[in-house]
């Protein structure tokens, strides 16, 4: 990756045509083609950027330089660099990603292992149980009989419980599960969401996921 803290203007030629007057900006030139212009402010998002594949051209244009970025498009990103303030490349290497913490198989996993945290008296079927229109994310037994089908989502929404409803519908037809009942299982659950669970006869459940990770910890049990 190059980055040059430069004094610079900018003009795209596209769909559109944009263009940023001269200002102190950060020009990332990464290795997989792709070069964006930041500034100080603005969250995250780059002012101007072009996406790879690239081709990337630089020239001297009087006391300036001139770097032409064109995409497969034919888009083209002209940046011209009046005054340099650093310039600094670095190779950064192999890079494994973004580890999410809370994601929806981890609360799967852990719900399987504490099913007290959905309802008392739940026998484990199985994880990932599977239908013709899809797997279940938790199948259960309830202690006084039937069967109950747990949908798990990060934030509850309408249409995971048009999700769920439509599991229901499939999975009463066995006459080797049915009853069969439904749990909606969330960290936050809206309440459009709540209102239309509680119309079609499903609970929901809130999920504290720190308290469960506790749960699932030995050495934050309490003996």
């Amino acid at each position: 990756m190059r980055i040059l803290v430069s004094d610079c203007t900018a003009v795209y030629q596209g769909r559109l045509s944009a263009e940023l007057p001269r200002a102190t900006r950060v020009l990332m030139f990464k290795a997989d083609g792709s070069v964006l212009i930041h500034s100080d402010g603005g969250s995250y998002k780059p002012l101007n950027w072009m996406s790879p594949p690239c081709s990337v051209s630089e020239s001297t244009v009087g006391e300036s330089r001139e770097v032409k970025v064109v995409n497969k498009a034919g888009e083209i990103l002209t940046i011209t660099i009046h005054e340099v303030h650093a310039d600094y490349e670095h190779k950064l290497g192999f890079d494994p990603g973004l580890i999410k913490d809370g994601v929806e198989s981890h609360l799967q996993k852990l719900l399987a292992e504490n099913l007290d945290a959905l309802a008392q008296g739940l026998t484990l079927v199985r994880r990932e149980y599977p239908t013709a229109i899809g797997p279940v994310d938790i199948l259960c037994k309830a202690a006084g009989g039937g069967s109950v089908a747990v949908e798990i989502k990060r934030r509850g929404e309408i249409d995971g419980v048009e999700q769920l409803t439509r599991y229901l519908e499939l999975l009463n037809r066995d006459p080797l599960l049915a009853p069969v009942t439904g749990i909606y299982a969330a960290q936050e659950i809206k309440p459009q969401a709540k209102t239309l669970a509680h119309d079609r006869g499903i609970t929901c459940v809130s999920i504290d996921y720190e308290a469960l990770k506790g749960l699932d910890d030995p050495s934050l049990r309490l003996f």
